[in-house]
């Protein structure tokens, strides 16, 4: 965890930009973005040249090479270009530097195809002010950015400003739900993950933290560990300035080059995609619609719709080799909803496919953004079926208030937080047969459910039990209210002779 001093000296910063005329959180974290992958291009050098001068061999693929810099009015070297360099230059100058030779380099620099530079290509400066950018890189610097912990922290820190801020309509997955879902999916080494609406890549940043955490064999083996830095990782967005914060957000993780592309899921231009990834992770996009034209054929084929949210399910499906699973988020909707194209979805992960578990999730998820109710489908992809009974969960409480504040609350109680009850009882789930429908977790026949129009909601399944309440019978109430009148005049009649 970063400490408090330096969650401070990002607020400062953050409150300069905003001064500054920068009050788009996503165009404050990009800008930050922006400088955070220029130092990080200086670590890497200066790792080449320490290896470089160890072994007395010369440099082959420099990153900055030798020689006067063609972006450089002023004729400065590509030297100059470094972090470590200009930082040390006056505020005016580190200005003049960083706007107008450092962007035009990392613009145009090709690193093989590094996911980072890629995303690169269309980078705009937009820093108003010498006196802002000094302090920005200033604070960058004091960060002891050598522990990836600190380095993932600090972005995910102020990747959590963007609901702070409640502009963009940017759907952020609160990340303890992120963490709640990889938990239950339990990544394994081999799985190859895919997020096609991966935003700023948090369930695949979350990933390879369970990855890390579990399986530490990992990074003792050398091919092990160089498919998880270039296979395991998939995501793709087609919103560009999502791209460079969700590479960057991999990058400070430690993933180094993960396969992270500009990419719209839904279109045909990319249809020839399927049975890929056997890992699944996903938040899609909910209250959106596409043209049939503008729509890949085969996910029409599957369900002709132009709810989004219903396509990327049928997607998911596409993309996942037969064995495959997946952790996802969907609006209410797509559980009950009476269309022919929600009942024709559910049928197929009711029928065709394995359908592992539903979690419904309080309406207060999303705040302060979004007050949509949604829930968690957990499946497998089989193409022959395979669904005995649906494990469903009634999650009541996250571990934060479900109002627009969403403050953090005692976690340790049931009341509070149910995700550690989810996950235990998803983990012992062969214990949960005999559970009653009254209970917050319970199963269902696929039986029932097809008898039910494969409706998906809990509501159709939970049984509640009222208490049984007793009343007076009609008589003494009308008796009791007598005696209150007599009462009543009483008090009326005193006051009166107090008044004479």
């Amino acid at each position: 965890m970063i400490s408090g001093e330096i969650k401070n000296q990002v607020n400062q910063t953050w409150n300069a930009f905003w001064t500054g005329g920068i009050s788009n959180p996503l165009e404050v974290i990009e800008q930050m973005t922006y400088l955070l992958f220029i130092k990080r291009l200086d670590e890497l050098h200066t790792a080449i040249e320490k290896k470089s001068n160890r072994l007395q061999v010369g440099i082959d693929n420099p990153i900055f090479p030798t020689g006067v810099n063609p972006y450089s009015k002023a004729g400065r070297s590509y030297e100059m270009l470094r972090w470590s360099k200009f930082i040390n230059t006056d505020a005016s100058t580190m200005y003049e530097i960083v706007s107008e030779e450092v962007f035009p380099f990392i613009k145009n620099l090709q690193d093989n195809g590094s996911t980072y530079s890629t995303h690169m290509k269309d980078a705009r400066f937009t820093i108003p002010k010498p006196a802002l950018l000094a302090k920005v890189v200033d604070m960058l610097d004091s960060i002891p950015m050598d522990d990836r912990d600190t380095k993932g922290d600090l972005y995910e820190f102020m990747l959590g400003k963007i609901a702070s801020a409640g502009q963009n309509g940017q759907f952020r997955t609160p990340r303890h739900i992120i963490r709640m879902m990889v938990e239950l999916t339990a990544p394994e080494p081999n799985d190859i993950i895919c997020d096609p609406a991966c935003g700023t890549a948090g369930f695949l940043v979350s990933a390879a933290e369970y990855l890390r955490n579990n399986h530490p064999e990992i990074f003792i083996d050398e091919k092990a560990l160089k498919k998880f830095n270039r296979e395991t990782f998939n995501g793709f967005d087609f919103d560009s300035t999502m791209l460079r914060i969700g590479s960057m957000n991999m990058l400070l993780h430690g993933i180094e080059n993960p396969d992270i592309q500009n990419r719209d899921s839904l279109s045909q231009s990319h249809s020839e995609i399927e049975e890929v990834y056997t890992l699944i992770l996903a938040n899609p996009p909910f209250a959106g619609s596409l043209d049939y034209e503008s729509c890949s054929k085969d996910l029409l084929q599957v369900v002709k719709t132009k709810k989004t949210e219903l396509l990327f399910v049928a997607l998911f499906l596409r993309l996942l080799k037969t064995g495959g699973r997946a952790a996802v988020i969907v609006p209410d909707g797509v559980l009950f909803g009476s269309s022919k194209a929600h009942k024709t979805l559910r049928k197929i992960l009711v029928e065709d496919q394995k359908l592992d578990g539903i979690i419904s999730m309080p309406s207060g998820v999303f705040k302060p953004y979004a007050g949509v109710s949604t829930g968690i489908l957990l499946f497998t992809k089989t193409n022959s079926g395979g669904t005995d009974n649906v494990w469903f969960y009634d999650m009541q409480a996250d571990g934060y208030s479900l109002d627009d504040k969403r403050n953090e609350l005692d976690g340790k109680k049931h009341e509070n937080n149910n995700i550690p009850d989810i996950i235990n009882r998803w983990n012992n789930r062969k214990d949960e047969k005999e559970r009653k429908r009254t209970d917050q977790s319970f199963f269902v026949s696929k039986h029932e459910i097809a008898e039910n129009g494969y409706d998906l909601s809990i509501n159709r399944y939970k049984e509640i039990v009222y208490d049984e309440v007793e009343y007076d019978s009609p008589h003494k109430i009308i008796e009791d209210l007598k005696a209150l009148e007599e009462e009543i005049v009483k008090g009326l009649n005193a006051l009166g002779e107090i008044l004479k």
